[in-house]
């Protein structure tokens, strides 16, 4: 397993593939099918060998696994590739979410359909470059480049206002970028390096370290996002194919939360105690807000993505807690929130597929004639809310009790978004699933077929066992998330008896 380069393999592996749909001709029904057939036997079978990832990883070492470093670039920067848990799970998250796209995507595509598998099996590919990247700049390189297949992907197979959506991701989510590039450079000028292991273990200089985390913190603050860079979001899921708005919110979002576990708060612990209050401040806000605005919504797909703007909230207020709960709480969070929320824009997509419109006004008595797909929302919905029982509830319990540690009135303020949370989710599935059945173009629509089943069943199943049985996901990133915190809150203390006054 050691010799094998398995994180290459499962990084290019997609590529493979969108070389293969490229000799593949899509001027019949049959090449058309087999263009389907490639692209989801790929992101099967990548999702097997990630399999023997997590498999080969040792839980309860510290440190980067199954490393690879070949000279790329020259003056110290290379190819380097390794994996600690939190990337490992976020290897499964994507290869695990991509084929269930893939299968929503399998009658709803039918122009440039070779294009448009082509551009989801390279963001495959970019979006797992950033979890194994050990190099500063090829970590930067997969995730600036993972936003052309998207701004493709929206631009040109979404909704209406589609070129608006695209352009306004793109250029918010390149604008923070810019800054994570300047302070990339500084810190090369500073080091000579751009090995992570290495920057892990280099001490900046106090007044460098500020603006290198400002720096990095303005990229990963726009890429989950965070209150008040989340505007791109609505727009772009609700312009976004519904394949699209389940990778946005299952994965991509997950890359700024993953940027600061990796570099935010390992490199710059000083800077990001000091930052704490502003973050946790940023945090309740977009908790208390964007469920508000959530609550007053009438196009499905906007209110599902201002829950997510709430929901990366309690994410960033675990992580800043600074404590083992607090970073724990907000990875399994994540991880549910990827299937969880995937799976809610994966069931909007089911409706718009029959009626052809996300106006909440336009459904109701869904339960009469769509009871599989009522049960299945349902669970979806409940798991949004945080119901005991159901994926949510862990992440979310978890950073509530972490921040309740470290500040009671910021807790109470962050406690207060499930309450809200369940206002929204409720509201908009009573409006949806009950209520009589009156509308004519509703009594036509028929229940979950069979490629739909298996669609949402497995991400049911996994929402229930996860929700029940945390201990694969908590032990998985166990070992990583205290080797962090510790580092963490020693470098913190050892700055405070340097200077007491770094409060």
């Amino acid at each position: 397993m050691t010799d094998w380069p398995i994180l290459t393999v499962v990084t290019f592996l997609p590529l493979v593939g969108a070389a293969l749909l490229m000799l593949t001709r899509e001027d019949s029904e049959q090449g058309r099918n087999n263009i389907r057939m490639v692209t989801l036997l790929t992101m099967l079978f990548n999702f097997v060998l990630s399999l023997f990832i997590w498999a080969g990883y040792d839980t309860t070492a510290g440190g980067f696994q199954m490393t690879e470093q070949v000279d790329w670039l020259g003056t110290g920067i290379d190819y380097h590739l390794g994996v600690d848990g939190i990337g490992v799970l976020f290897i499964l998250l994507t290869t695990l979410l991509m084929p269930f796209c893939i299968l929503a995507s399998w009658e709803a595509i039918q122009v440039r359909l070779k294009a448009y598998m082509i551009a989801f099996l390279i963001l495959e590919t970019l979006i797992i470059g950033v979890f194994v990247s050990l190099d500063i700049v090829l970590f930067y390189v997969f995730f600036e480049a993972g936003l052309i297949p998207m701004f493709l992907i929206i631009g040109i197979w979404g909704h209406e206002r589609r070129v608006y959506a695209s352009i306004k991701f793109f250029l918010y989510t390149l604008a923070g970028s810019v800054l994570m590039l300047i302070a990339i450079m500084a810190m090369y000028w500073e080091t000579g390096t751009t090995s992570v292991p290495e920057l892990l273990r280099y001490n900046f200089p106090v007044s460098m370290e500020y603006w290198l985390f400002l720096g990095f913190f303005a990229s990963f603050a726009v890429k989950m996002p965070m209150w008040p860079v989340h505007t791109w979001l609505p727009d772009a899921h609700v312009e976004a194919p519904t394949a699209a708005s389940g990778v946005l919110a299952g994965v991509l979002l997950k890359l700024g939360g993953f940027g600061i576990l990796r570099f935010s708060m390992p490199m710059f612990p000083e800077a990001s105690h000091f930052f704490e209050p502003f973050i946790w401040t940023m945090s309740v806000i977009a908790i208390i807000y964007t469920s508000l605005v959530a609550f007053v919504q009438t196009d499905m797909k906007k209110l599902i993505a201002y829950s997510s703007v709430a929901h990366m909230g309690f994410v960033t207020l675990g992580m800043f807690s600074g404590n083992v709960e607090g970073v724990q709480g907000s990875i399994f969070l994540m991880f549910s929130h990827g299937i969880v929320s995937g799976a809610l824009f994966l069931c909007i997509g089911v409706m718009y597929d029959r009626l052809h419109t996300r106006d909440i006004a336009a459904y109701g008595g869904l339960a009469n004639n769509m009871p599989k797909f009522a049960a299945v929302f349902m669970v979806f919905t409940m798991a949004n809310v945080g119901l005991p029982g159901t994926s949510g509830f862990i992440g979310e319990f978890l950073t509530v009790i972490a921040i309740f540690k470290v500040n009671t009135w910021f807790a109470l303020l962050a406690a207060t978004g499930v309450i809200l949370s369940a206002m929204y989710s409720l509201w908009l599935y009573r409006r949806v699933i009950f209520g009589a059945l009156e509308k004519e173009s509703v009594k036509a629509m028929l229940d979950l077929n069979l490629r739909e089943k298996l669609v949402l069943y497995p991400l049911l199943a996994m929402t229930i066992f996860f929700g029940v049985y945390p201990a694969p996901i908590l032990n998985l990133t166990g070992s990583t998330v205290h080797f962090m915190v510790n580092n963490y809150q020693a470098a913190i203390q050892a700055a405070q008896h340097v200077s007491p006054i770094a409060n």
